[in-house]
């Protein structure tokens, strides 16, 4: 999410191709997991009445403009406020994203972290999701190096668990970033649904995250390992990295919102989980 390519809506035309040409993976190697015996270490269910904040504990927000510290060229400005962070009452947080003019941005939406409250190196990190859609929306689901503040980006190190352009709503990428291979050079693969879209039901995004090799998941189908031999610089993966959860609009992966693009749009959360 710190940096990727320049990627143009065009027009619908462009969506209805990528529906239909883009390649998924084949389900030809579904792990066991339960074999791995993980234990549960920390987790939210997002459970609380409809229009509470996510919790404290767990919990605290980004809050400004894309100028604001996280790049990308970002159209919205993030916020606390319920109406763009709070739990629906049925087990899940939904993040929001509207048009509206608010403190000098188009739109508004929602960050949340987990900075300073929990970390982990190591283990299984995953959230049950529902995506938005549409031409320049951007959700994800993601961490970064907990030392950020003193070992600026890439350095850190960056693991992008799920994000998603709304204009190709069947296809996510799972990507690592670090000195080297950051921004457009990023490590990533993509994901795709077959005659399905990510908005259209929950899916379960994760990483099994192990001393020197991170596999992705989509609903327990590994479709990438990435290890040291893969990345083409420092290996930045072996300290604590915290968890994030945000829905842009616009930004240099998505590019701009388009008559094509429906507000509000939500990302809807039902858990996350990270186990050892």
């Amino acid at each position: 999410m710190k940096q990727s390519i320049l990627y143009k809506v065009s027009s619908f035309l462009a969506l209805s191709i990528g529906l239909l040409t883009v390649n998924s993976c084949q389900r030809d190697a579904v792990q066991d997991l339960q074999n791995h015996n993980w234990k549960l270490v920390w987790n939210d269910e997002f459970n609380g009445n409809a229009g509470s904040a996510p919790d404290a504990k767990n919990w605290s927000f980004d809050i400004g403009t894309g100028n604001s510290g996280w790049g990308n060229q970002e159209l919205e400005t993030y916020t606390s406020r319920p109406e763009n962070v709070s739990l629906d009452g049925d087990g899940n947080l939904v993040i929001t994203a509207k048009s509206e003019a608010y403190n000098g941005s188009q739109f508004t939406s929602g960050r949340i972290k987990t900075k300073g409250l929990f970390a982990t190196t190591y283990g299984k990190i995953e959230a049950r999701i529902k995506t938005p859609y549409g031409p320049g929306i951007w959700p994800a689901f993601w961490m970064l190096g907990a030392d950020e503040d003193t070992n600026t980006w890439p350095n850190c190190g960056e693991i992008d668990i799920m994000e998603l352009r709304g204009q190709q709503p069947n296809v996510i990428n799972g990507t690592v970033h670090g000195p080297g291979y950051s921004g457009g050079a990023a490590i990533t693969k993509q994901y795709g649904l077959q005659n399905d879209r990510f908005d259209k039901a929950f899916h379960n995004f994760s990483v099994e995250w192990s001393p020197n090799q991170i596999n992705f998941f989509v609903d327990n189908f590994l479709y990438q390992s990435i290890t040291p031999d893969k990345v083409t610089g420092k290996w930045v993966f072996d300290h604590d990295f915290f968890i994030i959860l945000n829905l842009a609009v616009g930004g240099n992966y998505v590019g701009y919102p388009s008559s094509l693009t429906p507000f509000p749009q939500t990302m809807t959360v039902d858990y996350v989980r990270v186990y050892k």
